[in-house]
């Protein structure tokens, strides 16, 4: 997990930001190439971290680890830890993560449509 230098001007921004807009806080909660990919496939099911992996083969998985932690500090996602030799840790969405999921396919939606004008304005 990345350390901010609490008085750099691109910290300091960042709170300005966050406080001024919801919107911006919540993009930069998200962000992270892996990030909403994680979520979606946590959105059906409680995950441990080894099929995790298995269902996004091509994040590393020190990567995989950064996000994990990442999204479990900001409260998208929630770790447990079972009292058992070996180790069992599962990761699923918090509540506020489960709120969040109607706006996913409108955003995919608009995704979509956008990379469809993208791509003719490319022609």
């Amino acid at each position: 997990m990345s350390k901010r230098k609490t008085e750099s001007t691109n910290n300091i921004n960042r709170e300005k930001l966050h406080d001024f807009c919801g919107a911006m806080y919540a993009l930069d909660v998200l962000a992270g190439r892996w990030k909403l990919f994680i979520l979606y496939k946590l959105e059906h099911q409680d995950l441990r971290f080894g099929e995790l992996k298995q269902l996004i083969p091509d994040i590393t998985e020190r990567m995989l680890v950064l996000h994990l932690k990442e999204m479990e500090r900001d409260g998208l996602i929630s770790r447990t830890v079972y009292p058992q030799v070996p180790p069992k840790v599962e990761y699923k969405l918090t509540e506020s993560t489960v709120a969040l999921m109607p706006f996913w396919s409108h955003l995919e939606d608009w995704g979509n449509a956008h990379r469809k004008i993208h791509e003719k304005l490319d022609l």
